[in-house]
């Protein structure tokens, strides 16, 4: 079931909400090397969708596989369609008053560093300098046979060029630069590597892929170094961020989180509050 928006609490939910965000504000206050975990729910505000409900439960059909990507070129032609659809209203994201308090935090020396689900990079946008993009970005598309990297307004120029046949579809917009969208997509032109011809892919990681081991070393690191975590609009429900979580948790290293919903680190927080990642803004205001 889904965490009640504030319009439909009852005053005892309202003063639960508010000693917790207090709570939550003294946990920041105390923290001088606090290690941030955000996901999908910080970019919301933003027009950027999310991919699961308050329950944790896909909202959509799960997004294309890496190794569905990989091996069919009718999935490569299903993903860049609707991509050349999808990525311009991405574009149009800025970052929100979450993404900004961060930023803040980060400039008071409170935050040893920030780890990222998103791959939109609105907190280096809204001046986070310490950030691990720990799913990639959208902006780039890498080449799977030489490893050339490329700008993916580029490639949005040469889809719209070659595709011109889509731009009167109608579609709804969905999470990652993706529209909601099923249609033949048989006779899509798909951009290949202008270098040598190889696969394009976006350079982000996809579902059923892994991030790079390095990456994970490093970020470990930044666990162990920490005295504690925040964890901001994420479910955890992909390993590849719960680990980090997971980690904190064996190490000793409090953990609190803001998210509206369930998370699968539940039972491992030190503290949780159902509120708005919005809700940053003031709390940070208040613990600089």
């Amino acid at each position: 079931m889904q965490d009640q928006t504030p319009a439909a609490m009852n005053a005892e939910d309202l003063r639960q909400q508010a000693a917790d965000l207090a709570l939550l504000q003294a946990f920041i206050q105390e923290r001088q090397k606090l290690l941030v975990i955000t996901g999908a729910g910080i970019s919301t505000a933003s027009g950027i969708g999310d991919y699961r409900d308050g329950a944790g439960q896909w909202k959509r059909q799960r997004p294309v596989s890496h190794q569905d990507f990989m091996a069919y070129f009718s999935w490569r032609q299903r993903y860049w369609g609707r991509s050349q659809l999808g990525y311009p209203s991405f574009l149009k994201a800025e970052p929100n008053c979450a993404h900004r308090a961060l930023a803040r935090l980060e400039q008071a020396g409170k935050v040893s560093g920030l780890v990222t689900q998103n791959v939109d990079r609105l907190h280096q946008r809204a001046g986070h300098r310490q950030v691990v993009d720990l799913h990639g970005r959208l902006d780039q598309v890498i080449c799977m046979d030489c490893g050339e990297i490329e700008s993916r307004n580029a490639i949005q120029v040469w889809l719209e060029a070659h595709n011109p046949q889509l731009q009167t579809q109608s579609f709804a917009p969905a999470p990652d630069g993706d529209a909601d969208l099923e249609i033949d997509f048989s006779q899509l032109a798909v951009p290949s590597c202008s270098k040598c011809s190889g696969i394009l892919k976006p350079h982000v990681v996809f579902f059923g892929d892994s991030v790079d081991r390095g990456i994970v070393d490093s970020i470990s690191a930044q666990v162990e170094a920490a005295d504690g975590m925040l964890v901001v609009g994420s479910s955890l429900m992909v390993f590849s961020s719960f680990r980090f979580v997971r980690h904190a948790h064996a190490n000793g290293v409090p953990i609190a989180a803001l998210n509206r919903g369930v998370t699968r680190a539940d039972d491992l927080f030190a503290l949780k509050v159902k509120a708005s990642c919005n809700e940053l803004d003031s709390i940070i205001a208040g613990a600089g």
